[in-house]
């Protein structure tokens, strides 16, 4: 397997801070995430990158590995307990030491204990479990209100999965063998998708309710009406009470956000109203309102 270089992806020196590397992530993400380059074939295979760069720079002890071991990072215990129990002693890098003479005896060391050419019998018959992978999985508020399906890279490789409605910013969710592969007809890695949820509503969410300011107007709130009001699931009228105040919360039963693996079910959607006073208002409007402040 040919050396990575993660640092290089991001776009960051090696001294780079844990923040600095979430800052960067973050912004070649947004930038290459596939659905905003349809029409780029490399998008994909960026991105993978990326994620990959990330899962790896982001955790301290990863990281630590990576830099001491370089493209074996992942089999640096091994590596480690087979110095330790044959006697050898452990060196320390100051950065990462895989040039020239060097590369070849740890490449060579790792070829011989995972299954190659130079190992033993015994050695290549060790199964070691794969790498867990971590990416991000960017959705608005919208595209989780009902269950859809995604279809997503990983490897090289495309698969499916099913996202069910009512998913929390934050929440992770786990697929199986989906990781990297494992050595020696050992297991793959799992890997962890983390979902985050951008708002680009109207609404607040609070679990599985929703809430939003409505504004009414005088005459409406005076004599009481009815109003239109958008909801995740289309129009909805509303009926208003003559002398609503400014402030006035009503509650829509079942009508927020949907309950999490519960079909059928879903939260509340409380609506404040706030009482637009009207403006630019005639001379024969001001005077009606100055004999309704004598009455």
């Amino acid at each position: 397997m040919d050396f990575i270089d993660y640092y290089k992806i991001l776009g960051v020196d090696k001294s780079a801070s844990q923040d600095e590397i979430k800052s960067a992530y973050r912004k070649l993400a947004r930038k290459h995430h596939p659905d905003l380059n349809p029409n780029d074939k490399e998008a994909n295979k960026r991105f993978q990158q990326i994620n990959e760069a990330n899962e790896v720079l982001s955790d301290p002890e990863k990281r630590k590995k990576y830099d001491a071991y370089g493209k074996d990072w992942q089999h640096a215990e091994q590596f480690e307990k087979a110095q330790q129990s044959s006697g050898r002693r452990s060196t320390h890098f100051s950065e990462n030491p895989f040039s020239g003479e060097e590369e070849g005896y740890f490449s060579d060391f790792f070829e011989s204990m995972f299954g190659g050419s130079r190992g033993s019998s015994r050695s290549s018959n060790v199964k070691y479990r794969g790498e867990d992978y971590n990416a991000e999985l960017h959705l608005k508020l919208a595209d989780i209100y009902k269950t859809h399906q995604q279809t997503l890279t990983v490897n090289n490789k495309k698969i499916r999965i099913t996202i069910p409605a009512g998913v929390e910013n934050g929440q992770v969710i786990k697929l199986k063998g989906h990781g990297s592969k494992g050595i020696n007809g050992g297991p793959d890695g799992d890997l962890y998708i983390t979902f985050v949820i951008a708002n680009d509503t109207m609404f607040k969410r609070d679990g599985n309710d929703l809430s939003a300011s409505i504004e009414l107007d005088l005459y409406t709130a005076v004599l009481g009406g009815e109003v239109t009001i958008d909801t995740l699931d289309g129009k909805v009228k509303l009926k208003v009470k003559p002398e609503t105040q400014n402030g006035t919360k009503v509650k829509l039963k079942g009508k927020g956000f949907p309950v999490y693996k519960s079909e059928g079910q879903f939260g509340d959607l409380y609506i404040t109203f706030t009482i637009k006073i009207p403006t630019n208002l005639t001379e024969k409007q001001k005077e009606l309102f100055k004999q309704l402040s004598t009455l």
